[in-house]
């Protein structure tokens, strides 16, 4: 397992976010993104898992698809990303790289209104 300071993690998310596509960046607006060492007991619970090694990232609030004319005023949606569960998968920063690449596309994915069917079907393209 390989580990990283927080703030290398951080900027690793911040690399992530920088090599989305530019229309993609240009879309997302009132979002954080958030890293968090791992999911608390009461968010493992509230979807549905046991184990915090099951969460690697997690998007909460509204997807842009199912936003209406009353949607504003409102706070920010998040993407949170698990430090710990992504590390423990990982032997290399190399990895750690591409897995928070991953789950940052996968997490965006579902701010665009994307289920995980089809995010599963776009990653196997």
């Amino acid at each position: 397992m390989m580990k990283l300071t927080r703030k290398e993690f951080e900027e690793v998310v911040v690399s992530a976010l920088k090599g989305l596509p530019k229309s993609a960046k240009k879309k997302m607006k009132n979002i954080d993104v958030v890293v968090e060492k791992q999911a608390s007991r009461d968010l493992l619970y509230e979807v549905g898992l046991h184990s915090p090694f099951e969460l690697l990232g997690l998007y909460q609030g509204i997807p842009l698809d199912q936003r209406g004319f009353y949607y504003g005023n409102v706070l920010p949606d998040k993407i949170t990303l698990f430090q710990v569960p992504i590390e423990s998968i990982c032997e290399t920063k190399e990895e750690i790289e591409e897995k928070v690449r991953e789950v940052v596309v996968h997490e965006v994915g579902h701010y665009f209104g994307l289920n995980d069917e089809r995010l599963r079907e776009l990653e196997n393209e």
